[in-house]
């Protein structure tokens, strides 16, 4: 017996009548919606006991077959919605490294934000091979429409305007590149934003996305990524322009960022995102940033994953476990059983 199934869920997905009322503060639900970004493919795979996709569909394997195992993890664990993202990315310079978690995926990559990026001049930024979103295949993306069961959608997924940014210059890049060529970092912030822009709409045009997520993280615990000055510069324009997109169709736009955004979080109410996540307890938990903007924007997330990671059972309450079942196993179900009856939306 897999994980799933000892979980008990019995999924109700209802994305227009509990999720999206959420989105757009429109009172409150029957219970409170799950919501999360992605999830690893080892951990999905280990929970439901099959072969699922890799974030932003990464080419692993024959992703069409794994469209179906992929929806039934978000639908068992009894969310409204699965995340996709077509096969789109300006590219990267990455350092590589075993995987040595318990459930490896084999290797483990990163950016090296202090060595030099794909592009550190003029001369790179015009041999550099932008990918043109309109020639980018949504065959994989456009398989999910079949497949999702009913009150359930697609959040269309993009990684972010500073993300890809960073990506391309590495953040060391990029700070060097703020002083010394800031007409040059316009142009790359200017052709990242405006080919992402366009991603946005394209995902729009299906009726199957019910909303459009962006992860575009900006900050770290003290400050953000750059400054707001900066970012006000040339990073909100264009998620003002993805939230327009999204809007002119009539779709929530959800922003993910991590890190510590206090400066700039009527900045982003500003651009007009319907809702923010995620948020760290050693920053400002959930339930504070709730009393703060929650009459301006939607709260996703609330359950720190340090907490998740490092905290034991007797910092959980206690729950006692079996031979037969991890503390993990008892600590999930514990939360499934919750679920399953209404709870009072904050």
């Amino acid at each position: 017996m897999s994980l799933i199934d000892e979980l008990g869920i019995k999924p109700a997905p209802d994305f227009s009548g509990r999720m999206k009322k959420v989105l757009l503060r429109q009172g409150e639900p029957d219970r409170v919606p799950f919501y999360e970004l992605f999830a690893d493919k080892p951990i999905k795979d280990a929970i439901l006991g099959k072969p699922t996709l890799m974030p932003s569909l990464l080419p692993f394997g024959d992703p069409i077959k794994l469209i179906p195992n992929e929806i039934e993890y978000w639908h068992r664990l009894g969310y409204d919605y699965v995340p996709a993202a077509p096969s789109y990315g300006f590219g990267m310079k990455v350092h590589t490294a075993k995987d040595t978690a318990e459930n490896a995926q084999g290797m483990r990559f990163w950016v090296n934000e202090t060595s030099s990026g794909l592009i550190k001049n003029r001369e790179d930024f015009e041999k550099y091979f932008w990918p043109e979103p309109d020639l980018v295949p949504f065959d994989v993306f456009d398989a999910f429409e079949k497949h999702l069961p009913e009150g359930m959608v697609v959040f269309g997924q993009t990684s972010g305007i500073l993300e890809n940014v960073t990506w391309l210059l590495g953040h060391e890049g990029m700070a060097y590149m703020l002083i010394d060529d800031p007409e040059l970092l316009k142009m790359i912030f200017d052709k990242v934003g405006k080919n992402l822009v366009r991603l946005v709409e394209k995902m729009c045009e299906r009726d199957f996305v019910g909303a459009i997520q962006m992860g575009d993280d900006m900050g770290f615990k003290n400050q953000t990524m750059i400054s707001p000055k900066a970012l006000r510069q040339y990073v909100f324009p264009w998620q003002k322009k993805a939230v327009e997109a999204s809007h002119k169709a009539g779709k929530p736009f959800i922003l993910h960022s991590c890190g510590n955004l206090e400066k700039i979080m009527d900045d982003l109410i500003g651009i007009g995102i319907d809702a923010k996540h995620s948020f760290e307890d050693v920053i400002m938990p959930a339930s504070r940033v709730k009393e703060r903007w929650g009459n301006k924007i939607a709260v996703l997330g609330g359950v720190d994953v340090d907490f998740l990671c490092r905290s034991n059972q007797e910092r959980s309450g206690n729950i006692p476990s079996s031979s037969s079942r991890s503390p993990a196993r008892v600590e999930v179900s514990r939360w499934a059983r919750e679920i399953q009856s209404p709870t009072i939306f904050p």
